[in-house]
Formats: structure tokens, C-alpha cells, sequence
């Protein structure tokens, strides 16, 4: 009995510094410094809230936007608008937003958290594998800006102001050369 009590606290210890940690790092932005600016960004295949599967790759010639979050991340929440509405701005342009949401959640859970948020972007299930592959998602959001050619632009962990994302969209935008449209069967189906 008592070491249940042990082992019980040990975990509510655990998890209260994990998530006061995500709360810090979401709080307060970071630039990355970690070499992956340049650097190709890694290529990986998910699942689309309707069920088609999604390729980095199928954005090639496209300026991407790619955060990772979650339903119970707050900064989230107040990006995700943002988002929204930058993609409406820069999609003439050649920007697409991509969400992969890291939670836990029920796919259902996930779907009617995007409807509710009005969110009109490409939302996809993220893998703790993808995650890794991007370096470790250290906090939520966590957003990757990678150019026409597949680069990575620039990361940032954490809330940032709306002109900051805007000043990395174009930053993204003015790497490479424009491509008209995506391709016609991206396999990423948008959520409305």
C-alpha cells in the first residue's frame, strides 16, 4: 500500500513538471538554434482528419507552414486563427499551413475541436515519429516555416506575435521559386 502511495506521487510529480514545463516553453518563444535552419526538412507521411494520407512532399514548389500542437495547448489556440487567416493572405502566393496535432485525443476529439476553433486548414495525426524527426518537440506549438524548395526557413517553440509569423511566412515565400498551385492529388484534404 504504501509503496502504491510512492509510486502514485512519483507520477503526479512527474507529470506536473512535464506539463510545467510545455507551459513555460509555450509562453515563451524560442528561436532554435539547432542547425536546422537550411537543412531539408524531413519528409513524412500522416493521416488527414477524412482519412487521406498526406506527404511533405506533396507541398513541393509551396511555402509550408507546419506546426505541431495539441487540443489542450492554450498558445495554440490563439495561433490557430492566425494561421487561418495568413493562409487565406499568402495562398495566391504559395503558402499552405499544415497542423499536425500531437495529443492523445480521439480522432472525433481532434475534428470537433478544429470546427469549433474554425480552423480551415490541413489538420493531420501526428506520430511521436514525425515529431522526432523534426528534432524533438520540445513544447507545443511548435512551428516549422520551410521554403518552396523544402527547406527549413526558420523554428519556433512557443506563442509568437502574429507579425512574427507573418515576417516567417514571407520569409519562406521568398525562397525559391513559385509554383501556381499544389499538386492535384495532394492527398491532403483541407478541413472546412
Amino acid at each position: 500500500m504504501k509503496r502504491n502511495l510512492i509510486v502514485v506521487a512519483v507520477v503526479a510529480v512527474a507529470v506536473g513538471l512535464m506539463l510545467w514545463s510545455a507551459s513555460r516553453v509555450s509562453r515563451n518563444p524560442q528561436r532554435l538554434t539547432s542547425g536546422a535552419a537550411g537543412k531539408p526538412a524531413p519528409e513524412f507521411e500522416l493521416k488527414s482528419l477524412d482519412g487521406r494520407t498526406a506527404r511533405l512532399s506533396d507541398y513541393r514548389g509551396k511555402a509550408v507552414l507546419l506546426n505541431f500542437w495539441a487540443t489542450w495547448c492554450g498558445p495554440c489556440k490563439i495561433e490557430m486563427p492566425w494561421f487561418d487567416e495568413l493562409q487565406n493572405k499568402y495562398r495566391s502566393q504559395g503558402l499552405e499551413v499544415i497542423g499536425i496535432a500531437m495529443d492523445d485525443a480521439a480522432e472525433d476529439t481532434i475534428a470537433k475541436f478544429v470546427k469549433d476553433v474554425g480552423v480551415n486548414y490541413t489538420i493531420l495525426i501526428g506520430k511521436e515519429a514525425v515529431g522526432e524527426a523534426y528534432g524533438g518537440v520540445l513544447g507545443l506549438p511548435t512551428t516549422f516555416y520551410i521554403d518552396r524548395q523544402g527547406r527549413v526557413v526558420d523554428q519556433v517553440v512557443g506563442l509568437v506575435s502574429h507579425s512574427d509569423i507573418e515576417d516567417n511566412i514571407k520569409k519562406a515565400l521568398g525562397s525559391g521559386t513559385a509554383q501556381a498551385s499544389a499538386p492535384a492529388n495532394s492527398g491532403a484534404a483541407e478541413q472546412k
